[in-house]
């Protein structure tokens, strides 16, 4: 795969919408320059959670299930990108490999970050996600601000500022 289009990026945390309380997972560059916001479902961020802090279940959660028939299958997970964003959703795309082919899935962007997560295989954006995203932005003073390269500490104030509607996110 041609990398120049993408930009590898890892999760760098979860946090709550002010307003709203919806879960969002940050997906950050690993020179912490360029941040993506994601807003996903609870039971999604519950998923990126038990694996970002160790949390064993009882029984395998669906992701661990994944993972496990994926394994059993003698496959891996190569990667994953955010491939796209259209209509204010972002795409994702999970590459396979196994048998000598790749495989490739569409998939929801929290589904492919934690298996990702559990896989532990690299999460790629796709340049022109990060340029459309910065696209969806908050207007202050009459000017438009990129999101994609704001602080940690800023985004609590811009998220203040918008509402869910602005990066909508479709199941």
């Amino acid at each position: 795969m041609n990398r120049e289009n993408f930009i590898l990026m890892t999760v760098g945390g979860l946090t709550l919408d002010p307003v709203t309380k919806t879960p969002i997972v940050i997906l950050r560059d690993p020179d912490n320059k360029l941040n993506l916001p994601i807003w996903i479902g609870l039971l999604e961020a519950t998923a990126m959670a038990t694996e970002l802090e160790g949390i064993k279940m009882a029984r395998p959660m669906t992701h661990d299930l994944l993972r496990s028939l994926i394994n059993e299958l003698g496959a891996v997970v190569e990667w994953s990108e955010v491939a796209e964003l259209k209509d204010n959703t972002y795409y994702a795309v999970i590459y396979l490999r196994g048998n000598d082919r790749q495989l490739t899935l569409d998939s929801r962007p929290s589904d492919a970050i934690s298996l990702a997560l559990r896989t532990k295989s690299p999460i790629y954006v796709a340049k022109k996600v990060l340029e459309a995203s910065s696209v969806l932005q908050q207007m202050e003073e009459g000017k438009e601000q990129n999101l994609s390269n704001v602080s940690r500490d800023k985004w609590a104030e811009i998220l203040e500022k918008m509402s869910p509607e602005d990066f909508k996110y479709k199941m």
